[in-house]
């Protein structure tokens, strides 16, 4: 049985989550062709559907907005208006995800500088893949990641089916170590543009815990809890107080 995520007011239990039971606990890490027929081919093709008809929505109604956004990358600091990174999706593909650019061009230099610089940095980085108070983040870039609205590209890796509206985090090929045996199980499935660990914490969460919630979703998702994420992302997203997104 699937416990509360939370209530739209209150933000999920990342701990409860992770302690919950699942129809896989008793036995060995599910595979990902497990995983894959605990869904009806119909539940996936309603994902899908899902997927194309929200994003194609975001991209139509919001063609404004991106536009005013990308003239503000471009404005405000010198390199390209899109980021593309690598990230590992479904069945260990890489892909391209875009986003807004938030960092100043010579990011790579400056990070490379402030680690061999700083111990303490350095572990922060090795255990957290990012820094709380990262020197590379434009003044734009800041507020672009505190709203998530350097994410709204993504629906474009959504289109192509790279990525889905909701689902586990989408991860660098060097994150894959750091989720042992389970890894099979996160990347049965798309990674998403929003999910459990987005509306739990962020970047607040411990590396652990957001690995916890990408494997719950991965077992346990549903329509209903796609709705539930969706909504409370929304309201994330609205909430002017810091929620970890940095």
């Amino acid at each position: 049985m699937v416990a509360s995520y939370g209530t739209f007011a209150q933000p999920f239990d990342a701990a409860a989550l992770a302690s919950e039971p699942s129809p896989f606990e008793a036995s060995a890490n599910p595979s990902a062709s497990q995983l894959i027929g605990l869904q009806s081919r119909r539940s996936r093709t309603f994902k899908r559907a899902g997927d194309i008809i929200f994003s194609l929505t975001v991209l139509t109604l919001g063609s404004p907005v991106f536009l005013a956004l990308g003239l503000l990358v471009k404005l405000t600091s010198r390199g390209p208006v899109f980021y593309v990174q690598q990230r590992v999706g479904r069945d260990y593909r890489s892909f391209g995800c875009i986003k807004f650019r938030t960092m100043r061009r010579d990011a790579d230099k400056i990070l490379s500088a402030l680690l061999s610089s700083s111990p303490d940095l350095e572990e922060e980085f090795r255990n957290d893949y990012k820094l709380r108070n990262d020197p590379r983040i434009t003044r734009l870039g800041k507020f672009l990641r505190r709203s998530s609205l350097d994410e709204l590209p993504q629906f474009l890796n959504v289109l192509r089916g790279e990525m889905s509206v909701v689902g586990p985090r989408p991860i660098v090929r060097n994150e894959l170590p750091r989720y042992g045996d389970r890894m099979e199980e996160v990347l049965a499935v798309r990674p998403g543009l929003t999910g459990l660990w987005q509306v739990s914490g962020r970047n607040n969460l411990s590396y652990e815990e957001r690995v916890q919630l990408d494997v719950r979703y991965a077992r346990h998702r549903s329509v209903l809890m796609d709705l539930r994420i969706i909504l409370k992302t929304v309201m994330v997203v609205l909430d002017p107080r810091d929620r970890g997104a940095y």
